[in-house]
């Protein structure tokens, strides 16, 4: 379904219900509302939460720009309006007390939307992301996976993002996303990117956003998520990111020998430590 916020449709998926029957009573469950990497659309994010359907309320859906939503105003593809439409969704569906849960680059855009709309999440997560982007971080991160012509091929890609560096940064990078090294052919083949979207993202919004200082003002419970041979947002961004939250609860899981995708990488650790959170424990 399609969902008017700030000027925008966005498409949205609702996986599970709000209440579900016990006897005499219905017992209301917690909404998760996930955010999706990329930045291309929410199918590979609702593979990662999908599961929590059977305990929570899971609200899946495509940023402004991406996907099926409405691509609006190119000047509007910002952290700050794609924070600002986590919480325009929310007052447009009627949810109150989210639990947001951001992956990659849907992990920055729930960091943007912690610091403009504090107090607004019951928990939050972030999951493979950092509170800035350093491309010499990430050029690491993809030697140590894929040695130098993997770095050289993502290097190549920040500095210059555009369809002349984007077939070798897939072709190089992408495979290392798993420790697994397998591609789901199909999922790609589904997937929609605006590549316009993706371009602008890297050349222009990771150059500009650091969010350590801001992210002192969380004061919501955080759970902090990351594979330890993750390539392109390796351990030292959630580092940075659990030193910044000085004035939060935080717990913080590593999972050894995983890379950026973690719901392929390590399915069963990550449903059981999401579904914990997502339940208050």
């Amino acid at each position: 379904m399609f969902v008017s916020v700030n000027g925008v449709r966005l498409f949205v998926e609702v996986l599970g219900p709000k209440l579900v029957a016990d006897g005499p009573r219905w017992i209301e469950r917690p909404t998760v509302v996930a955010l999706h990497g990329g930045p291309t659309d929410h199918g590979h994010m609702r593979d990662m939460v999908e599961s929590l359907a059977d305990v929570a309320q899971v609200v899946v859906y495509d940023h402004r720009g991406c996907g099926r939503s409405d691509r609006g105003d190119p000047a509007l593809w910002s952290l700050a309006q794609w924070g600002d439409d986590v919480r325009g969704l929310c007052d447009a569906l009627g949810i109150e007390q989210p639990v947001v849960i951001g992956h990659s680059f849907g992990g920055m855009v729930a960091q943007s939307y912690a610091i403009r709309h504090p107090g607004h999440a019951a928990r939050l997560v972030f999951s493979g992301t950092g509170p800035f982007f350093d491309p010499a971080i990430s050029a690491e991160g993809f030697r140590r996976q894929g040695g130098d012509e993997a770095a050289a091929a993502f290097t190549a890609f920040a500095a210059h993002p555009g369809p002349k560096t984007v077939t070798e940064f897939g072709a190089r990078c992408m495979p290392l996303y798993s420790t697994t090294r397998k591609t789901d052919q199909d999922a790609d083949a589904r997937t929609r990117t605006n590549y316009a979207l993706l371009f602008d993202f890297f050349g222009r919004e990771t150059k500009a956003f650091h969010f350590e200082e801001a992210l002192a003002g969380v004061t919501t419970p955080v759970l902090i998520l990351g594979g330890d041979e993750d390539p392109v947002l390796p351990p030292p961004y959630q580092d940075a990111i659990e030193a910044a939250l000085v004035n939060a609860p935080v717990r913080r899981v590593s999972y050894p020998g995983v890379g950026h995708n973690l719901a392929r990488d390590a399915p069963g650790a990550l449903d059981t430590d999401l579904r914990a959170w997502v339940l208050g424990g």
